[in-house]
């Protein structure tokens, strides 16, 4: 009983992991809220679909989730599946040139906003 009781007994929190990021964000967050604010990041994103749809990535991925469906059985396969195993292969897929050119506006973009 004894044990039981101060097994119960815990430390003090420490802060929220949350709340930390919060107080200090990352480089990443930072810049994600810099695009979102300026409306970059919804520009980029409709460029990247531009250009994965122009290099047939999107074609390919979607060849994939058939064969995935059809080979698990199409009522039987559900979403989650499916994004668990093709997200590894589409990000794997994405040409380096479509890499490139995301990289590059970001860094433009960052460098512009920058002065």
């Amino acid at each position: 009983m004894l044990g039981r009781r101060n097994a119960s007994i815990q430390p003090r929190p420490t802060p929220d992991a949350e709340m930390e990021r919060a107080i200090h964000p990352s480089l990443q967050q930072i810049v994600d809220l810099k695009l979102v604010e300026s409306g970059e990041k919804e520009r980029l994103k409709e460029l990247l679909i531009e250009r994965l749809v122009e290099c047939g990535w999107k074609d390919e991925m979607k060849t994939l989730c058939r064969e995935f469906a059809r080979k698990k059985g199409r009522d039987t396969v559900t979403v989650h599946e499916l994004v668990k195993v093709i997200t590894p292969k589409g990000r794997a897929s994405v040409p380096d040139s479509v890499k490139a050119e995301m990289l590059q506006r970001i860094r433009s973009f960052l460098a512009s906003a920058a002065t």
